[in-house]
């Protein structure tokens, strides 16, 4: 298996489990939970997870002086991303909340143009495009308005997010082994419910026991396995495929819609569901697309004129 197989399949594990945080927090926020307090469960449960994989791999948790920073501004990104999209639930269905937050390809194919001279391809553009229309034909609509608010939250999520995905690769945290820096990530993001949650005097109970379920299953799933998958597709195919990838976040999100919530199965959906996936795999494909169509091309050479 190729590097990039393994960081396509990386990245898709990565967005498949990212898309089942509304699955697992919604009935949280039923039970009166806030978002602070689920995050700082899904936080704190996922860090001995990652301890153990760390000590059974062998790993040392020692870091060297000029990593802490870095790891702390990677955590902090992260964590307020999850915050300010938990908190975009309260003002917007969960379903419209993660196709907004899709926008975060496009921020980190931009971010890699302008900061660090990526050449954005016309393969990159077009893939982005397909994968917005697909999303936004999951988007039920129904004539209702979005809350202003709500929408301002996505979007700062999926700004941090990006920020985190390219800061990842950019940086000195490109050496550190994979599950060392989630464990650090997570630990240090942690401080932002510490604080919120007034050094955790303001920390809600779970109040029956079969949430637990859902609490565990979100340090487990959208938290350590995503973060896991994500920065290991990002050190295998590079910040933009990952990125773009993400497109499987929203169609995890209907996949449970339709299999657990009976929501309906439209013409629509299936035309969305089946334009991100075409974008995904012409992105997945990428290089050998492009020689593909650089094969076609010669078999017409232009005639040049006398």
């Amino acid at each position: 298996m190729t590097i990039r197989t393994k960081g396509v399949i990386y990245g898709a594990i990565a967005a498949a489990t990212y898309g089942m945080n509304p699955l697992f927090t919604l009935p949280l926020y039923h039970a009166g939970l806030t978002p602070d307090s689920v995050l700082f469960y899904r936080y704190a449960l996922a860090l001995p997870i990652l301890a153990v994989m760390i000590a059974l791999r062998g790993q040392t948790f020692r870091l060297q002086g000029r990593e802490v920073l870095p790891l702390a501004g990677a955590g902090l990104l992260f964590s307020a991303s999850s915050l300010f999209l938990y908190v975009s639930y309260n003002y917007m269905d969960a379903g419209i909340a993660s196709t907004i937050l899709f926008v975060y390809p496009i921020l980190v194919a931009l971010i890699m143009g302008i900061c660090f001279h990526e050449r954005i391809r016309a393969l990159t553009i077009f893939c982005i495009a397909l994968a917005l229309l697909g999303i936004g034909l999951l988007y039920k609509g129904g004539g209702e308005t979005l809350s202003g608010l709500g929408v301002l939250f996505v979007l700062l999520s999926s700004l941090s997010y990006a920020i985190y995905i390219v800061g990842v690769n950019r940086s000195v945290l490109k050496t550190i082994p994979t599950v060392k820096l989630t464990f650090y990530a997570l630990l240090f993001g942690l401080s932002i419910y510490v604080v919120r949650l007034d050094v955790l005097t303001a920390l809600q109970a779970i109040p029956t026991w079969y949430l637990w379920i859902n609490v565990i299953a979100l340090a487990a799933l959208p938290t350590a396995v995503s973060l896991l998958c994500t920065t290991q597709a990002i050190h295998c195919i590079g910040s933009t495929p990952t990125a773009i990838l993400g497109a499987l976040e929203p169609v995890t999100a209907v996949f449970f819609g339709v299999t657990i919530f009976h929501e309906a199965l439209t013409v629509r959906l299936c035309i969305g569901i089946a334009l991100i996936l075409t974008a995904v795999t012409l992105i997945v494909a990428g290089g050998e697309v492009s020689s593909f169509l650089l094969r076609f091309r010669k078999l017409f050479p232009r005639r040049h004129r006398k």
